[in-house]
């Protein structure tokens, strides 16, 4: 598909429209003028402002949704494994169908395409390359996997040549990309319910620079040239470090790139800062689902508040089953920094339900561990017990995780 000629495509229908990633290339179709349709199982901010921009999304899901007349159909990779009976009856509707990785592969086709993979730090990374393109006025196209708090957007539609883009190593994704620049920012074990070992992990990147045109740059070298950030962590320094390599590679002044980084003000849910209440209670909302993540945005979190000024309230759900089972006794050590723990249940993407690990468990194990833990069964009890806390000035809650637990706080606190 990728002599797909695009050009040629008047209409297309994306299945799962509201994914972070795929909603970018809807959102790039629409500022095409293409006719774009969609479906997804529920409703999101990324589903209001995609219907905002003209977008035809109905709530549901199956073939009878999309319509006989459309040229192209672009598909969540979730949907082969989740829904194979429903995959079946889209390949049989004799219309083109892409994934989102191919369909992203094709629109950097042509493109100095700059990747940027790895476990963790992609968001953050992929951000700060862009605002530093941006401000050397490079005008760069950018697809990042959270909204860009400057454009409120998940894509930026730039006149050059360069395209910068996440690129995800889940089931092998990446390599639809053939990138000009490729920044690996870390490899640890994740996805095991795809990949079998570290190993499998490393093998995928491998192949991912073998198709690539690097140069190859140790980007920690960078680490000390890197200016004090607004946004907290090591983790955060490692990830402009990076970025500077890259603005270094592509000969853009050293000016131009601290001062980028000295004005990057995050992503949304990076550790983002929701709010406060009426209580001096600090409220922030953070997509770490990886023992490597959440041990770095609590270290984070205790550069700004250090132990005895004030104490953290973590309430995290869990992101599958199998992530929590295979990295479970990761999860129990991750959460060191934290006074209190609150567990939801486990966020489980239409796997099938695991008896032998809950949230439960881990509640517990983290309590041998001498963590203060406690699980929920639901978000409604989940909110009482927030209440019930009676958080106040010296207290920082933080939401957690790649699912929805900032509900939670929405409700309680009166965010939204």
């Amino acid at each position: 598909m990728q002599d797909l000629d695009l050009s040629k495509i008047k209409k297309i229908f994306f299945v799962g429209i509201g994914g972070i990633g795929i909603s970018a290339i809807a959102r790039m179709m629409l500022l095409e003028s293409k006719e774009v349709l969609g479906s997804d199982i529920g409703e999101s901010e990324i589903i209001n402002e995609l219907k905002k921009l003209g977008a035809k999304i109905m709530l549901g899901q199956g073939a009878e949704l999309v319509p006989k007349d459309v040229d192209l159909i672009i598909y969540s990779i979730a949907v082969p494994k989740y829904d194979p009976n429903f995959f079946k009856e889209l390949q049989n509707l004799n219309i083109k169908i892409l994934s989102y990785p191919q369909m992203l592969g094709l629109v950097t086709k042509d493109k100095y395409t700059i990747a940027v993979s790895g476990t963790h730090g992609k968001t953050t990374t992929t951000a700060m390359i862009a605002k530093i393109l941006i401000d050397a006025q490079l005008d760069p196209s950018v697809i990042v996997g959270s909204l860009l708090k400057e454009s409120k957007s998940n894509l930026i539609m730039g006149k050059s040549d360069y395209f910068i883009v996440e690129a995800c190593e889940y089931e092998r994704s990446f390599l639809n990309i053939k990138p000009k620049l490729l920044v690996i920012t870390n490899i640890e074990a994740d996805h095991l319910d795809y990949y079998k070992d570290i190993n499998d992990i490393k093998d995928a990147f491998n192949q991912l620079a073998l198709q690539s045109e690097n140069t190859i740059r140790d980007y920690t070298k960078y680490l000390e040239k890197v200016p004090k950030l607004s946004v907290p962590g090591l983790h955060n320094r490692m990830n402009a470090a990076a970025a500077y390599a890259v603005a270094d590679f592509l000969g853009i002044d050293e000016s131009v790139i601290k001062k980028a980084l000295i004005n990057f003000s995050g992503t949304w849910r990076r550790l983002e800062k929701r709010g406060e209440t009426g209580e001096g209670t600090v409220i922030y909302d953070d997509y770490a689902h990886h023992p490597t993540e959440i041990k770095a945005s609590l270290e984070a979190l205790r550069e700004l508040y250090p132990v005895g000024e004030k104490k953290i309230t973590i309430l995290f759900q869990p992101h599958l089953y199998s992530r929590t089972k295979a990295l479970f006794d990761d999860f129990t050590k991750s959460f060191g920094e934290a006074d209190q723990i609150l567990l939801l249940p486990i966020y489980f993407a239409r796997e099938d339900k695991d008896e032998s690990v809950s949230s439960e468990k881990l509640a517990e194990a983290i309590c041998r561990n001498g963590g203060k833990a406690r699980a929920f069964p639901d978000f409604e009890t989940a909110e009482k017990a927030v209440l019930a806390l009676k958080l106040g000035f010296k207290d920082i809650f933080v939401t957690m995780g790649a699912g929805e637990a900032y509900k939670v706080a929405d409700k309680a606190f009166n965010l939204t």
